[in-house]
């Protein structure tokens, strides 16, 4: 790397440049480094190329395939500022051939990155370099066509270099995200001289949509090969023999737990070229691939490592592992597969059981790797020899190499573009062969070009479809077969007589129950029987504890979560990911494994858990499956490191010399013993191989008999598969009981005839007794004739397992303890916190309570003062009221005097007056005076002087008495209206008075003592 003189370019780096640069040189010595090819994933979301990492683009890049110089630009109408190496400036140096050069670009700077291949730190930088760059330079950037060239910076005035980054120490590009500041930013991240010190450099485009342009020539880059270039050149040239063949090394590595938290390579016997495991103990499995001829196809990732006991197993059988870690070596020579293995599970105990001395056993590694280059995934198949011993022996025979090494031929067609699934793919190449060293010598050895095309190295890289109309090699999927729900008139009224007398009284069994059974139970009433079988007819307490435990926790989510895939994929209710069928048997499992602790959950409960599903609700299935593991016994199966499982091979074997002897006398021949074909019949209850028919004819058999039953069905398989057993070898044996036999049971009618040869051998529950008891002897036999140090060792084993059981219990016990303690804790914290809130809210009730009795004590004394001013008030107004009464009735009294006293006067008056007009009538001179209404009349006589007088005095004397006595009348009228206004007056005052009484003793007096009661709760007396 040529940096530049000026100051914006800043190197950061640890330790002395002379140090760094030797590295460098030791590096660049190596010419695989130089020569490395490249690697993509599909698409721009990874660039290979050495150690190159993934491409992220937030926008639409130009579609692979495409001319990025054609293409339009994706927003504007604009000339992006691109030209090819052709068009650049004649005082430039020559850039690499098919280079592209970008002009108008910002250098913002570089920086040194602990994460490489983050986008989140790379986004960081680009995000703080572009936030602080005060001096960008302008530059000239020239990205190649091809991964063995040069990304180089040019000055944009004079055309000359500034720096330099070969592609192949290019390690991550990323661009920044379309709405924020960076958007018009792109960088790429580079090792720095020996890789150990890592830089980003960040770049703006002034035209936005130049990045994508930018990020694509890279992509380009890195998928781009010379040697490809080449071949395309000379593609009219006829290809030699061996252009499109691929040679790849792959080796395999195990490693086991050594007890100190790591994990130690196993070593392989140098003599018989075994690998010895160590059973019981945590393992590792580890792949390395590397190309060692042709041109280097890319590996983009593998999808898959998969294990199984066994040699020339076929795809269905493998055991997916959980994979690790995936990714190139540090020297980017190989890709390197890291995987984990229990092998403590059922399906591996073939490989978890100690073998005999002198003998050993062969187990099959696989690998599924994704070529960018390639249409279909590639499958590596390794079939190694293995010896299991004791978990505590050492290992200190001589050992040679650790790893085991296999040469595979991968032979590939390059497509037409008309091929390909689309124009604009990555794929190059379809697989024609792929085959393997030891392969290809038996093909030389035999001369048998069939093997080739048949054997197993010939690896279909996917596995096909399984189809039941074709007798493949192919395993039958688990959940396969319909079972038809119409049945005869006869047999379900039959049926109906049967439940209607079952439910009559639960506690007994029908007698004609059990033969019922044996001809099979109607697929409409096998839910209803089935729970009638088990006992589950009375289960709401189980009902309910199983709502309660699928809301818990389970420590084997991860187990349950990767088997419920595989179960029943051929059955339309389980197949879908995330289905109703799914998550119902996901969460049943996950109740078990909560609700048996001591078991939980196991490998082979999910498919018996799937066809209780098919029949009922997923509580009353979570009920049965409880019954079957329990009360049926199905979990002693698992128990004390199965050993009630080999009791059981055991009693099978036995049944076996008594009733096929000639089938037991060959499988003794060849050395196949019953735990290696009858162990998924036993902990399965044959659900996971076979048609769903004969399956739900077994669980009917099996409620209503027991678990016996098993060996009734495992016998009569023996005995219709005898003949075609007999002519096998030990594998031929094993892939008999794995493809043919339960594919010969997908008609119902041989599963028909099976069920009744079944049902028509007498095993005895006193036979198997018997031959539990020579189990039992023959092992306490075993263990006398044992040494001492290996049955204390034996011994030693057993008490380590009960002993990591037992921690791992009181781990679990100590964590729900500091759980249960953290939770008591904030518990109490909270309660403590309410508990001061309370007391401060008590305290300040009680200060209201005292300053509340203090105002209830004021008001009580103004209540009294009221009620005192009130009742003088009342006094007061009683005493004028009668005052005022008493005035009123002299009043009265005096009014009806005067009024008595006016009558009278008024009468006397009158009658005085008639007698004056009958005088002044009968007086001729005084008629002529007065008419007849008693007038003067106008024209008058002057009367004598004497008698006119004396009359008009009388007159006046009478008019002023009359005067004196209306006026008097007037008098009395106005203190009449006087008293009865000041009547009135009192009246308004007395009510006036009345009311503030009866508002002081309902007002806020009375709501304020209400409220100190309520508060206080205490009851006060009621103020009256």
């Amino acid at each position: 790397i040529t940096p530049s003189t000026d100051t914006r370019h800043s190197i950061v780096g640890n330790g002395s440049e002379q140090q760094l640069q030797r590295e460098l040189e030791d590096v660049l010595m190596d010419p695989s480094v130089a020569d490395t090819g490249t690697g993509s994933e599909t698409g721009m979301d990874s660039l290979g190329g050495g150690d190159h990492g993934h491409l992220l683009t937030t926008a639409s890049p130009v579609p692979p395939g495409s001319d990025p110089l054609s293409a339009p630009p994706p927003k504007l109408e604009m000339v992006l500022p691109v030209q090819t190496a052709q068009e650049s400036s004649p005082t430039s140096p020559i850039p690499d051939e098919d280079s592209v050069v970008f002009s108008q670009l910002t250098y913002l700077g570089c920086a040194s990155v602990n994460a490489p291949r983050s986008e989140v730190e790379a986004l960081r930088m680009m995000s703080i370099l572009r936030g602080q760059c005060q001096l960008p330079l302008d530059v000239t950037l020239s990205v190649p066509g091809v991964s063995e060239g040069t990304v180089r910076l040019l000055d944009p005035h004079n055309g000359t270099e500034i720096a330099n980054y070969p592609i192949y120490k290019i390690l991550f590009c990323v661009r920044g995200h379309d709405g924020t500041p960076e958007s018009d930013c792109f960088a790429f991240t580079e090792s720095h001289y020996n890789a150990e010190i890592f830089r980003i450099h960040v770049f703006r485009c002034q035209i936005q949509e130049a990045v994508s342009r930018i990020l694509y020539s890279f992509a380009t880059a890195f998928r781009r090969s010379a040697k490809k270039a080449v071949l395309s050149s000379q593609q009219s040239a006829p290809l030699t023999p061996d252009s499109d063949l691929f040679t790849f090394t792959v080796s395999l590595e195990i490693k086991e737990d050594d007890g100190k938290g790591t994990f130690s390579a196993v070593a392989k016997d140098k003599d018989k070229q075994s690998f010895k495991l160590r059973a019981g103990l945590d393992k590792k499995i580890v792949i390395y691939v590397q190309q060692t001829s042709n041109k280097e196809l890319a590996i983009e990732r593998c999808f898959g490592l998969l294990l199984s006991p066994g040699k020339n197993v076929k795809n269905s059988d493998m055991h997916l592992l959980d994979l690790e870690s995936m990714g190139k070596s540090s020297d980017g020579k190989s890709y390197i597969i890291t995987g984990s293995w229990n092998p403590n599970t059922p399906q591996f105990q073939a490989v978890n059981e100690e073998t005999p001395k002198d003998k050993f056993m062969y187990m099959t590694t696989a690998v599924d790797l994704v070529i960018t280059e390639v249409e279909e995934p590639v499958r590596f198949l390794l079939e190694t020899r293995v010896r299991v011993c004791s978990p505590n022996d050492r290992l200190f025979w001589p050992f040679s190499k650790r790893s085991y090494t296999e040469t595979f031929y991968l032979k590939l067609r390059q497509m037409e573009r008309k091929e390909r699934k689309s124009p604009a793919s990555d794929t190059l190449y379809e697989v024609v062969s792929l085959e393997s060293e030891t392969e290809r010598e038996k093909r030389k050895t035999t001369a048998s070009p069939s093997i080739l095309s048949t054997g197993p190295g010939t690896m279909v890289p996917s596995p096909p479809e399984d189809d039941e109309d074709e007798d493949n090699d192919e395993p039958l999927l688990s959940g396969s077969g319909d079972v038809s729900k119409e049945c005869a008139e006869k047999i379900l009224e039959t049926w109906g007589d049967l439940l209607s007398k079952w439910h009559m009284n639960l506690s007994v069994r029908p007698r004609q129950l059990p033969a019922l059974v044996r001809s099979g139970i109607p697929e409409a009433l096998r839910g209803e029987v089935w729970q009638l079988l088990a006992g589950c007819h009375n289960n709401d307490h189980q009902v309910e504890e199983y709502r309660t435990l699928i809301t818990k926790e389970s420590p084997q989510d991860s187990a349950i979560t990767r088997d419920i895939n595989r179960t029943f994929p051929a059955h339309d209710y389980f197949k879908d990911t995330g289905g109703d069928g799914q998550d119902s048997l996901y969460k049943i499992c996950k109740a078990y494994s909560v609700y048996d602790e001591e078991i939980g959950y196991c490998q082979g409960q999910s498919f018996l858990a799937a066809v209780l599903l098919l029949h009922m609700p997923e509580e009353q299935a979570f009920s049965v499956l409880v019954k079957i593991m329990f009360d049926y016994g199905l979990r002693d199966l698992f128990k004390q490191n199965f050993e009630d499982l080999h009791c059981k091979f055991f009693q099978l074997e036995r049944l076996m010399q008594e009733y096929i002897p000639d089938l037991y006398n060959h499988f003794l021949n060849v050395g196949l013993e019953a735990h290696m074909y009858a162990s998924q019949w036993f902990l399965t209850l044959f659900t996971a191989k076979f048609p769903l028919y004969m399956v739900f004819h077994i669980i009917d058999l099996l409620l209503c008999e027991g678990i016996s039953v098993i060996f009734n069905v495992a016998l009569a398989l023996l005995k219709t598969s005898k003949d075609d057993l007999i002519q096998t070898d030990f594998e031929g044996a094993l892939k008999f009981f794995r493809v043919p036999v339960p594919k010969r049971y997908r008609s119902e009618e041989n599963a028909k005839k099976l069920m009744e040869l079944a049902c028509s051998m007498k095993i005895s529950q006193k036979k198997l007794k018997k031959f539990e008891k020579e189990y039992h002897t023959i092992r306490e036999q075993q263990e006398q004739q044992e040494a001492p140090i290996e049955r204390y060792e034996r011994e030693n084993r057993r008490l380590q397992e009960a002993n990591m059981r037992l921690e791992q219990e009181n781990d679990d016990l100590a964590h729900e303890l500091v759980s249960s303690k953290i939770a008591l804790r904030k518990d109490l914290d909270n309660a403590e916190e309410k508990a001061d809130a309370l007391n401060k809210e008590l305290l300040l009730t009680k200060q209201k309570l005292v300053d509340s009795e203090d105002e209830k004590r004021r008001l009580e004394e103004e209540s009294a003062q009221l009620k005192e001013m009130c009742r003088r008030e009342l006094d007061k107004s009683e005493s004028e009221i009668k005052k005022n009464g008493s005035i009123i009735g002299e009043y009265k009294q005096i009014c009806s005097q005067l009024s008595e006293r006016l009558e009278k006067q008024q009468t006397a008056t009158r009658g005085e007056l008639e007698k004056i007009r009958s005088k002044v009538e009968g007086c001729e001179k005084c008629s002529s005076l007065f008419n007849k209404e008693g007038r003067v009349r106008a024209a008058v006589t002057t009367a004598p002087a004497g008698g006119t007088e004396e009359t008009d005095e009388e007159k006046e004397g009478l008019k002023n008495q009359l005067r004196e006595m209306e006026l008097e009348l007037a008098q009395t009228k106005l203190q009449l209206v006087e008293a009865e206004c000041k009547i009135q007056d009192l009246e308004h005052h007395l009510g006036l008075a009345l009311n503030e009484v009866q508002a002081a003793k309902k007002t806020w007096f009375n709501r304020t003592l209400s409220s100190i009661k309520t508060v206080t709760g205490t009851q006060g007396k009621e103020t009256t």
